[in-house]
Formats: structure tokens, sequence, C-alpha cells
């Protein structure tokens, strides 16, 4: 399987902490996988997706970034480390099973004709 997995942490919540405005302390993330090598009935690649929310550790503010510079793959790469390389594979391990299943179901909903 080709699969590619892309991250979307476009909303977060932030707040002030002590004079810093606007500090990210939670990220809503998507992560979706996508199989290039297997496509459903109607040419589509496979696809499969998890959601969920990340708090991240706001105890030193010392590199701390204006919200304006902030960028998407900053964010991810936060998520990814306060998850932990090993939280990471999981959901991409997930993710690889959904799709597996896609492909090979374990069981089939048919229609009796009358």
């Amino acid at each position: 399987m080709a699969i590619t997995y892309t991250w979307n942490v476009s909303t977060v919540d932030t707040k002030t902490i002590d004079s810093n405005d606007d500090v990210i302390f939670n990220v809503h993330w998507r992560l979706n996988a996508e199989d290039d090598a297997n496509q459903d009935d109607e040419g589509n690649n496979l696809t499969a997706g998890v959601y969920g929310t990340q708090s991240l550790d706001t105890s030193d503010l010392s590199s701390f970034i204006n919200f304006d510079s902030v960028d998407a793959a900053t964010v991810e790469g936060w998520v990814e480390t306060a998850m932990g390389a090993e939280a990471v594979q999981g959901l991409k391990d997930g993710l690889d099973a959904q799709i597996a299943a896609l492909i090979t179901p374990a069981s089939v909903t048919k229609q009796l004709v009358a």
C-alpha cells in the first residue's frame, strides 16, 4: 500500500498566559490517510480518518511564537511531540487497518432477490 498521511491542525484554542496573548494550549486535529494504490468502485483512492484534541504544554513560553506567525507545520510538530512517536504511529497503524478492511472486508451485506 502506498498510504500518505495528512494532518489538519487548523483549529486551535488560545488564551492569554502572563503577558502573551493567543497562546495555543489545545489543538483540534484530524489525521487523514489516503491509499493511492487502491480505489473504490468509482475510482476514488481509499481513505480513512481519525480526529481528536491534544493539549499542549504551556509551562515554558521562552520560545513563544506570536499567533500571527504560527503555521500549520509548526502546530503539527507540537501535536506530534505532545502525543509522542508511539501514539502517532498507533494512529497511523489504525488508519492502515481501516483501509485494509475496505480492501478486504470481514463481511459483506447483500440483498436477497425476491
